[in-house]
């Protein structure tokens, strides 16, 4: 008996040990805490109870160096509230389209008052207004509202803060509670959490920010601009890294990063987690803690090594040789960092959640930059090192595209602001023309809104320019004898088998001959009335319906031959000038200044309009309106204008010896001192050009195109232009 009490005994703890052993957890946690059970386990681990969990840090430091805690939803939706008062604005609710309807789309600044304050980047914005074509004095023609108020910077530590807005922009007769205007901000809120705050109320204005909030962000009213440094340039800007079309060599890093580490406050986070992916061979993540006034009070215990090795490479070399460069938010979302990588050619990698892109209405970021997630940071090389070669080559042409088309100076910035609140007004461009060359800025919708219209898009939408051209010949002397090259050069244009028609455009003073004394020819010949001005000849007329323009001075001295075969070269390159006179352009170090030469070389920038090719897309306004304010250099301009659009030279192509012979003669013969007033007067064109579009856009070529067999020691039945030889 007692035997048996005895193995039952043993059997019953034997049952409870094995019980324990494999649900001693559970059960603990029932008899410990009952009814609680979702509690505890929301709150263990707690990081300060070391019978838990050994902590590896110490309590204090914990408790006081993380990150402030962020605000709750409701400070969130307070914060919100109080700058946007009408979040529910759109175009069709807070924007008055009546405005824009007599006069079309002009923009009105305020005028500057004398005692109020502008920081440098504010008047740079101003001034892109003032310059662009879209630009009135009048407020009563005005479409869109801009204030002379700087209101660039709204955190009130800085030293540009300006106090007082609501009162003033409530002074102004035209603000109507900010309908129709636009406010232009790169930095909101102050320490610690750097809300979006501006310090007013922004009313029924469309807000054109940097560092823009998802949450914040009014679709289809709002525009996110990027975040510029005042040195940024007002025109031109400086190109990008990797040229046009070209393959850029293998970089010697994958991934980099060098930049600040904050050690407290918002933005924190993502940046002191950014050495876990450092491997010190292609991929470089370096941090400093070495920056702001109390710096040592914070630091922690990496910090000196991290600011030893953080000396060890320099920014711009890490930028050059770096295929990805990793773009983290800051204090705010934005950081300069994007546009020094977009110029670079370092694809972003982007870790700001909750950042709306600049301009992402009208560009497509997916084809340009790797979008990132914070809180997946350590997945950040696995990604980038799938991306195959091609599409890697693919993303740095596309970070070179926008750099030079949208970000490379104020002026570009501003004018795509205007752009994008423009397409939703009137018939707007598609997200097709603002992600491929030359960009929606030099796609202009009054021209037309289809890409077939222009010779940009016709190898990708796989079509070709129309088969005829329109030839434009400018008289400027009176018409007399039957032998004037006029006559003889209408003659020649007129027997090409792809002349559609041609236009005389009649700028003498004497009225043209009648319809008699003109050459018999196949096509139609029509005579127009110039306005006087250098520009008529680039002038819309409706009377040319063919994509191809052919642009001749009355003394152009061509061959049938020599017309058809420029022509046929024409329709292989639509979008560059294709012609006969050549110039060409260089720099002179003693003047400091670009020169202009008729030289012979093997060099050419320029195809004289003299005798050119060129679409009838190359026309706009703003230009006529320019070049009638200059001298003696309309053609000068077309090949800016050509030139700063394609990002490429003009195509010289074959002449006759003796049509350069006599070409030579002619500029032998009026180098007198008409000649050369008329030479310094082009040169003294091209510096203005360069000065007004910021930087040189002119391309220089050795290229020239002749016939296939050209000059070859072969039969000239075998040759298609036999003519261009005798």
């Amino acid at each position: 008996m007692q035997t048996r009490k005895k193995y039952l005994f043993l059997t019953f703890l034997a049952s409870w040990l094995l019980l324990f052993f494999f649900f001693g957890d559970q059960l603990r946690r029932f008899a410990l805490f009952p009814g609680r059970k979702g509690e505890a386990r929301g709150n263990w681990p707690r990081w300060i109870d070391r019978s838990l969990l050994k902590s590896f840090a110490d309590p204090q430091e914990l408790q006081s160096h993380g990150d402030p805690s962020p605000p709750s939803p409701r400070e969130r939706r307070a914060a919100r509230l109080s700058v946007y008062k009408s979040s529910r604005c759109r175009m069709e609710t807070c924007f008055d389209f009546s405005r824009c309807e007599q006069n079309g789309f002009k923009v009105f600044a305020y005028p500057r008052e004398r005692d109020e304050p502008l920081s440098e980047s504010y008047d740079k914005i101003l001034t892109s207004i003032e310059r662009s074509r879209y630009y009135t004095p009048d407020p009563q023609e005005a479409c869109l509202f801009i204030l002379s108020i700087d209101t660039l910077d709204r955190d009130h530590l800085s030293g540009q803060y300006v106090r007082h807005v609501d009162e003033k922009i409530r002074s102004f007769p035209l603000w109507n509670g900010g309908r129709n205007h636009l406010i232009f901000n790169l930095y909101s809120g102050t320490w610690p959490n750097y809300t979006e705050d501006l310090g007013f109320d922004i009313g029924q204005a469309i807000l054109a920010k940097a560092s823009f909030y998802t949450e914040n962000f009014r679709p289809g009213f709002d525009v996110s601009i990027p975040l510029f440094s005042k040195d940024h340039p007002q025109r031109g800007g400086e190109r990008g890294w990797l040229y046009q079309d070209s393959i850029p060599p293998k970089k010697k890093y994958l991934l980099v990063f060098k930049g600040k580490r904050y050690l407290t406050g918002i933005g924190s986070g993502t940046r002191n987690a950014l050495h876990h992916i450092h491997n010190g061979k292609d991929i470089i993540s370096l941090t400093t803690c070495k920056h702001g006034k109390d710096w040592e009070k914070h630091k922690d215990t990496r910090c000196d090594k991290d600011n030893v090795d953080y000396e060890k490479f320099d920014y711009q070399e890490l930028l050059h040789n770096s295929t990805f460069c990793i773009v983290p938010r800051g204090r705010r979302l934005g950081s300069f960092r994007f546009l020094e990588a977009l110029q670079a050619a370092c694809i972003p990698v982007l870790l700001s959640d909750g950042w709306e892109l600049p301009f992402a209405e009208a560009i497509d970021w997916g084809k340009a930059a790797v979008l990132g997630n914070e809180r997946l940071l350590l997945q950040i090389p696995s990604i980038v090192r799938c991306i195959p070669p091609e599409r890697v080559l693919a993303f740095q042409q596309q970070t070179q595209f926008l750099w030079d088309a949208y970000f490379s100076s104020v002026d570009k910035i501003v004018h795509t602001t205007l752009e994008i609140i423009k397409d939703r007004l009137f018939p707007h461009r598609s997200r097709f023309l603002w992600n491929t060359l030359p960009g929606g800025l030099l796609v202009l919708p009054e021209f037309s809104t289809h890409p077939g219209d222009f010779p940009f898009y016709y190898l990708q939408l796989g079509s070709s320019p129309s088969e005829k051209f329109t030839a434009l010949i400018q008289a400027v002397s009176p018409v007399g004898s039957p032998s004037q090259p006029i006559l003889r050069l209408i003659q020649a244009v007129s027997a090409s088998q792809y002349c559609a028609q041609i236009l005389v455009l009649w700028s003498c003073e004497k009225p043209p001959p009648p319809s008699g004394r003109w050459p018999q020819t196949t096509v139609p010949l029509t005579i127009i009335q110039g306005r006087g001005k250098l520009s008529d000849r680039f002038f819309p007329y409706a009377a040319i319906q063919t994509d191809a323009v052919l642009s001749l001075d009355e003394d152009s001295s061509l061959s049938t031959s020599e017309v058809d075969f420029a022509f046929v070269v024409w329709r292989s390159f639509p979008e560059r000038i294709v012609g006969f006179p050549e110039r060409s352009h260089f720099w002179d170090p003693e003047q400091r200044r670009w020169g202009y030469t008729s030289k012979w070389t093997n060099d050419l920038s320029m195809v004289l309009t003299a005798a050119a090719f060129y679409h009838r897309d190359y026309r706009p306004a703003g230009l006529r309106e320019r070049v009638d304010g200059l001298a003696a250099c309309e053609d000068i301009l077309m090949n800016f204008l050509v030139a700063a659009v394609t990002k490429l030279p003009p195509i010289k192509v074959t002449q006759r010896k003796q049509h350069k012979e006599s070409m030579s003669q002619q500029v032998k013969g009026t180098a007198g001192a008409a000649g050369g007033r008329r030479f310094s007067q082009r040169q003294d064109c091209l510096n203005q050009l360069v000065d007004w579009f910021g930087y040189m856009p002119l391309v220089s070529s050795q290229l020239r195109l002749d016939p296939v067999l050209f000059k070859d020691q072969v039969s000239v039945l075998r040759k298609k232009y036999p003519r261009l030889e005798k």
